[in-house]
């Protein structure tokens, strides 16, 4: 099931990661709104429902994968949670603390503990920064070193992420895509942290380069004991990484479950026809694929009842008219869909 050049585990490492009972994140009813406004006296029309009620839980040393197509509201999501853009309502809970009413200059301490991976790594790095300044910047701003120590400091973790120290001279623009990555990641755990969130952190690399930044956020993660929550569109990476799934689709989530009753056992009509999509590397093996008609409506006007319903090939009157409220299926098993 794997995509070409993400590694197939052996037994021995198919088993997830060790989890901490202890919850690191725990997110109730997030919501993000962007105002729509028109004319010259910018007279407010609606909004986008961008994310609209999501909830969930994220333990020490667990990896959790959100999939969805684009526009599902993935990105956004991860944003508000470490309030790179600040969330309309709901509440962030990281280690039993309410994050998301600190006041902005308490919460920058804390920021520390959370980093993110964007998609785009030469979008991401300042141009005008050389790398050893781009890897050392937050070890200045939280006075965690500087001078030679920094620079001994930095050197270290580019070698951790498997770069030669003189890259420390260089600017983002002289290094390949994949190397560019390499410096992300190694600004991301320049401070240790607890949490970090990869938007599409492969995306954007060629299939040859991704399976070695797959393996180094995974060995990663064993060295500093760190949580994962990983967004992407490949579910073959998404279920070689990630303990847990979860699924969103226009803002809100469908289904979310372990990773074998995910793969094995997708309750949700949408997360269905994700898994159907994705490509077998064996031709004896046959898979009917379920294709979605139209696109993913509007987060603008999104539809009543189930938003999925109107490319869902199941739906009853019921889903029309009544939104479903997501249940417990199982134990850590959850889907919202009236017919399951």
């Amino acid at each position: 099931m794997f995509g070409v050049g993400i590694p197939e585990k052996s037994v021995e490492e198919d088993a997830p990661t060790p989890v901490n009972d202890e919850i690191l994140l725990k997110v109730e009813n997030l919501k993000k709104y962007f105002p729509l406004q028109k004319g010259l006296l910018s007279a407010r029309k609606g909004y986008v429902y961008a994310v609209d009620g999501v909830s969930f839980e994220l333990r020490k040393g667990e990896t959790l994968g959100i999939v969805g197509e684009s526009g599902s509201g993935k990105s956004t999501l991860a944003k508000a949670l470490l309030r790179l853009i600040e969330p309309t309502e709901g509440t962030v809970f990281f280690e039993g603390k309410d994050i998301s009413r600190l006041p902005y200059e308490e919460f920058r301490s804390l920021k520390r503990d959370m980093q993110m991976i964007f998609q785009d790594p030469y979008g991401s790095l300042d141009p005008r920064m050389k790398v050893g300044g781009i890897v050392g910047e937050g070890l200045i701003i939280h006075g965690l070193a500087k001078g030679k120590e920094q620079e001994e400091r930095v050197a270290a973790l580019l070698e951790r992420v498997g770069l030669l120290p003189d890259v420390m001279k260089r600017f983002p623009h002289e290094l390949s895509g994949g190397q560019r990555q390499r410096v992300a990641i190694g600004r991301a755990i320049a401070l240790h942290p607890k949490l970090v969130v990869g938007d599409e952190p492969l995306s954007a690399l060629d299939v040859s380069i991704q399976a070695q930044i797959v393996n180094l956020l995974e060995d990663l993660q064993k060295e500093l004991n760190l949580s994962y929550l990983i967004i992407s569109h490949d579910l073959s990476v998404i279920e070689h990484m990630c303990s847990q799934v979860m699924v969103m689709y226009l803002g809100k989530i469908v289904e979310e479950g372990s990773r074998d009753q995910f793969y094995g056992l997708p309750l949700h009509p949408y997360s269905q026809s994700l898994l159907s999509s994705v490509p077998i590397p064996d031709p004896d093996i046959k898979r009917r694929k379920i294709i979605l008609q139209g696109d993913i409506p509007s987060p603008i006007h999104p539809p009543p009842g189930c938003r999925f319903h109107p490319r869902c090939r199941e739906k009853t009157g019921l889903c029309e008219d009544q939104e479903p409220i997501i249940e417990s299926k199982g134990e850590s098993h959850r889907v919202a869909c009236h017919l399951r």
